[in-house]
């Protein structure tokens, strides 16, 4: 279907359904090509519905085998049947049963949606709409239902059968060679987080005694051989359960909770109610195939589904455009649970960076979008930073207006509630509301329009009255259909630096909402402090308080000043990257002077050489956030428009190479201190001192490249753990040459067995800014270990060099070219991977004449292409709109 002959879904158009399911009972028997599912459905007419409608069913490429009314077949002249849909004209005016028998082919099912067969592995992904590929359904969250399922399969191929809910029953059948098991989730829930998993899997498992005192049988199943990989997995799932019920009061309410790791996943995971799916790289680890940032994903991962458990599954939301409702607020949900498990300012700089470089990004382009869309072609391809990540900065910002206790009550009012049932926004946002005694209405602007707002901050000092004045205005750019912005509630938290450090804050200004807090919720203000005794350096926006980009004008020396002096680890971090941006924006763009670089390098070498010696052992992870400077691509961002990503990457290795050699004085001295004694260990404490050291590797790449490769081959030989040995591999691809070549053969040879590591691998080849990467990776996708039909793999390797700014960007357009052929061929079998990689596009606009009239090109080549799947269809036009 073209996206042009796709229906457009409107939020305004809302109705629910015609009618309801109350009961699903699923036989299916697994075959490797002729699996039989057998649906039994208890329906009702819907009394919010239209009385008399038709009983319209969905479906996607089903094959129907048999269909029957209260047990009676169905003639064929009382239904219509497509692969797509199945309609029964006049359906009973009451409630009745219908059972449909459908036949599907698992193994050649690429989409990885629905039911399909991975690595001998039965598994599904039901969400956003693969439950109509197992059988016709009403397939719409608002249809809610109770389900008992039962699964049958050879025992020898098909040892494990898991479903959703609680085992109630399992026995081999007559002649020994099949078995079966039932389930039964006694919790409602729509179609898109049933699961089913079938094949021979090792586990890992572990009792759990709830805050209440219920008892739960927890296991992660993975490959067979691999289970010793699974219990870092483990642990996290043990750790995020104890803390929901600490600090959210939720409890786990079935007997068993699962998860189940497969090899070829679209996703990073799925939050089936009791049976999550996971993408492997998200459950397996150990030190020699997992690097510090994979535990620490894991962690985060494996929390955000369980999260899911009440804020996604017991509540879910009432159509697809409130699917901010359960993403952003599970995101919200994890991350402070990875702050409290780790650093809280290390993991609000690392959440920072990921807005600024993919939310921020969107919001910047043609895909924008508000938190809340108001229509969509294809639902899928609204999975999106602006849901996730903005949908957390959202809760976030409303806890901050709000104040914890307000929010925790509003939490647990909307859990008592919305329990049980499909729910929307205006349903959440009343909660708060009605705990804050707050009217929030302005509030909820933030899900109804997109872009990035920018708040405009200056300040002026009387020293004679003793008064600062802080002048505040806000503004969103339009974006795609938003052309016109309103004032959106903006949280400011805030503190005014002096010498000594922070100073007393008084005010009568109705803005300021007292604890640091100054609220712009309109299109300008000014907030005037009394009893100032020394002129202060404003440091705005604390802890990060609001997604907007803030134009505040001080000089290096001021942001410098904040840098050793403020109080927020936040605002000191950003200082430095403030400094940083300036000088690579100005050096980025045409004609520019060069000496910019020198000169700010000096001053960021100083600033950097005196926290590094006073500081820096502190805090490793904090040290390393500062080290690292905002990311090319955040540049190219900052600048927005005719952007020349070559000029913007030659400032960028500049500065970063002019600060290397500022501290390599530094370097032998802090890498011995941060060496590890002792076996590899995944906290926080431990992967931070990894993290600074393996950060000031990757400057030494860059300043000294004969002497950091020595290094790199040293640490690569001497590693014990992949975090090390993959940071060596990192470095030396900065290095070019004959010693670079034999490092990347030497790891590829170490790890040909692992294809998770040799994922990060091809990735690191795929990220080399040198002419010659483009023909590397054609290169690399002849070698055993990357497939086009792995996800994972062209995530890595594709995903990667699009991820290249020089080189994707490539001024001849062969970048683009080559990604928009890759999509081509994807979106034969697997549409939703191709239209995420066809996203890659999405900052297009803001090129250069040249290289923007080549991107389009290869864009309107591919929107031009007949018989595109709705997902790459839908994308190619948003972004040629």
């Amino acid at each position: 279907m073209r996206t042009e002959d796709a229906p457009l879904i409107r939020l305004e158009d809302y109705r629910p359904s015609d009618w309801l399911i109350d009961t699903v009972d699923l036989d299916v028997s697994l075959h490797p090509q002729k699996t039989r599912v057998r649906t039994l459905l208890a329906l009702r007419p819907n009394p919010e519905g239209q009385p008399g409608a038709p009983l319209k069913l969905d479906g996607d490429e089903l094959v129907l085998k048999s269909l029957a009314i209260d047990g009676k077949p169905l003639d064929a002249s009382a239904y219509t049947v497509t692969p797509q849909a199945l309609t029964i004209p006049s359906p009973p005016s009451h409630d009745f049963t219908l059972t449909i028998e459908t036949e599907l082919d698992p193994s050649a099912n690429t989409k990885l949606m629905g039911l399909y067969r991975s690595s001998k592995v039965y598994c599904t992904q039901c969400e956003a709409d693969g439950f109509r590929r197992i059988t016709y359904f009403l397939d719409r969250p608002d249809v809610m239902s109770v389900y008992t399922v039962r699964l049958e399969a050879a025992k020898a191929e098909v040892p494990v059968l898991l479903s959703n809910g609680n085992l109630v029953a399992a026995a081999e059948l007559p002649g020994g060679d099949r078995h079966f098991a039932v389930w039964h989730d006694p919790h409602p829930k729509p179609a898109y987080l049933f699961a089913l998993v079938g094949g021979a899997l090792d586990h890992v498992r572990q009792d759990y005694v709830t805050a209440d005192g219920h008892k739960v049988e927890l296991a992660v199943y993975v490959e067979p051989g691999k289970a010793e990989r699974a219990g870092w997995a483990l642990d996290s799932l043990v750790r995020c359960m104890r803390w929901d019920e600490q600090v959210f009061g939720r409890n786990y309410d079935l007997d068993v909770f699962n998860v189940v790791a497969v090899s070829d996943f679209n996703m990073g995971a799925m939050e089936n109610k009791g049976l999550n799916i996971f993408n492997d790289k998200y459950v397996l680890a150990d030190p020699q195939t997992a690097t510090d940032g994979d535990y620490a994903s894991i962690e985060a991962i494996i929390a955000h589904e369980y999260f899911h458990n009440w804020t996604g599954n017991r509540i879910t939301c009432r159509d697809w455009f409130q699917l901010c409702l359960k993403e952003g607020l599970t995101v919200f949900r994890d991350q402070e649970f990875s702050a409290d498990e780790r650093s809280r300012p290390v993991k609000r700089i690392a959440d920072v960076r990921t807005l600024r470089s993919t939310q921020f990004s969107e919001d910047a382009g043609p895909l924008a979008h508000p938190v809340r869309p108001r229509a969509y072609k294809e639902i899928n391809n609204f999975y999106t930073p602006t849901v996730y990540e903005k949908g957390a900065e959202v809760i976030r910002m409303l806890k901050v207006l709000i104040g914890d206790d307000a929010f925790k009550r509003g939490m647990d009012l909307y859990f008592e509630r919305c329990d049980g049932t499909a729910a929307t926004i205006e349903e959440f946002l009343a909660c708060f509301a009605e705990t804050s005694g707050q009217n929030i209405d302005h509030f909820a602007r933030w899900y109804e329009q997109a872009g990035t707002p920018t708040i405009v901050a200056s300040g002026r000092y009387d020293a004679a009255a003793k008064r600062y004045t802080l002048d505040l205005a806000q503004s969103t750019p339009p974006t795609p259909g938003q052309a016109e912005k309103l004032p959106v509630v903006l949280p400011i938290t805030l503190g005014l630096v002096g010498a000594k450090g922070d100073l007393p804050l008084k005010t009568a200004s109705n803005a300021y909402a007292g604890d640091g807090l100054v609220v712009l919720d309109q299109s300008s203000l000014s907030v005037t402090f009394d009893d100032v005794a020394e002129a202060p350096i404003p440091s705005l926006m604390r802890g990060f308080s609001a997604p907007a980009r803030l134009d505040l004008d001080l000089s290096d020396a001021d942001l410098l000043r904040l840098f050793s002096a403020d109080s927020d680890s936040f605002n000191r971090w950003q200082s430095l990257q403030s400094v940083a941006t300036r000088a690579l924006v100005t050096a980025g763009k045409p004609g520019a002077d060069a000496d910019v670089l020198t000169a700010t390098a000096g001053k960021l070498g100083e600033a950097l050489q005196a926290f590094l010696k006073s500081d820096a052992l502190s805090d490793p992870a904090f040290a390393a956030q500062v080290l690292r400077l905002p990311a090319p691509a955040d540049i190219a961002r900052e600048i927005g428009g005719d952007v020349d990503p070559d000029a913007i990457f030659a400032a960028h290795r500049k500065l970063s190479g002019a600060i290397g050699k500022a501290l390599l004085g530094e370097l032998p001295g802090l890498r011995g201190a941060l060496a590890s004694s002792g076996a590899y260990r995944p906290d926080a404490a431990s992967a931070g001192r990894r993290a600074l050291r393996n950060e000031l590797l990757g400057l030494a790449a860059l300043a000294a490249p004969a002497e950091a490769a020595d290094l790199c081959e040293e640490q690569f030989a001497a590693g014990d753990n992949l975090t090390d040995r993959l940071a060596a591999l990192a470095a030396m691809t900065l290095i070019p040459g004959e010693r670079r070549e034999a490092l990347i053969a030497r790891f590829a040879e170490a790890y040909a067995g692992e294809p998770l590591v040799l994922d990060k691998w091809l990735m690191a080849q795929a990220l080399i800014a040198e002419a010659g990467t483009l023909e590397r990776v054609k290169t690399l996708m002849q070698h055993p270990a990357f497939s086009l039909g792995n996800p994972n793999r062209v995530r890595a390797l594709i995903g990667g060099f699009a991820a290249n700014l020089t080189q994707f960007n490539r001024a001849d357009g062969a970048g683009y070219d080559f990604v928009a052929d890759i999509v081509v061929a994807l979106d034969k079998t697997n549409p939703q991977v191709a239209s995420r990689l066809l996203g890659s596009f999405k900052s297009w606009r803001m090129l250069e004449p040249g290289r923007k009239r080549l991107a389009q090109e290869a864009l309107s080549t591919v929107a031009r292409l007949p018989n595109l799947s709705r997902d790459v269809a839908d994308i190619a036009e948003r972004a040629l709109a």
